[in-house]
């Protein structure tokens, strides 16, 4: 049995082999690799202050990670209660998938959230079926708008 966990410093070397993982399992799904500058700004990102509002849980069994998901508290001085978060991303090894590891790695974000005053969690749902599916299946949850990227240069 698998159990979730806040993504520690400690866990880089168990997320990056994750992440490989999950690009042999699906090649067509991730574009970039987690090389060694991943693996550095993985580190430093527990020093930078940036990542305060970070929200990071991943899934364990056997001291392999089979899923994650990442999210950030929202502060914008129009939500002046820092009401919001946003779920950034979401994944579960493709052959640990329906063993509901998506829905206990949501259950303790929402969890954390609640412990931060969240009262709204924000995301961009992945255009394919698999995700649709789950997204679709996620409890006291509707869908809203479309979103968009804009890339600032």
């Amino acid at each position: 049995m698998f159990n979730v966990k806040e993504f520690e410093k400690d866990d880089i070397d168990r997320v990056i082999a994750f992440e490989c993982e999950l690009r042999e399992q699906e090649p067509d799904t991730y574009y970039w690799e987690p090389d060694e500058t991943y693996r550095k700004q993985l580190e430093q990102s527990f020093e930078d202050e940036r990542f305060n509002t970070a929200l990071s849980f991943i899934a364990v069994e056997e001291d392999k990670v089979i899923g994650r998901i990442d999210a950030s508290l929202i502060s914008s001085r129009s939500d002046a209660s820092c009401f919001s978060a946003y779920l950034d991303w979401i994944c579960v090894l493709k052959s640990e998938r329906h063993r509901k590891v998506a829905q206990a790695l949501l259950n303790a974000l929402r969890e954390k959230c609640r412990d931060r005053g969240v009262g709204v969690l924000i995301a961009l749902m992945a255009n394919n079926d698999e995700a649709q599916s789950f997204y679709k299946s996620v409890e006291n949850a509707s869908m809203h708008d479309t979103g968009i990227w804009i890339d600032i240069q």
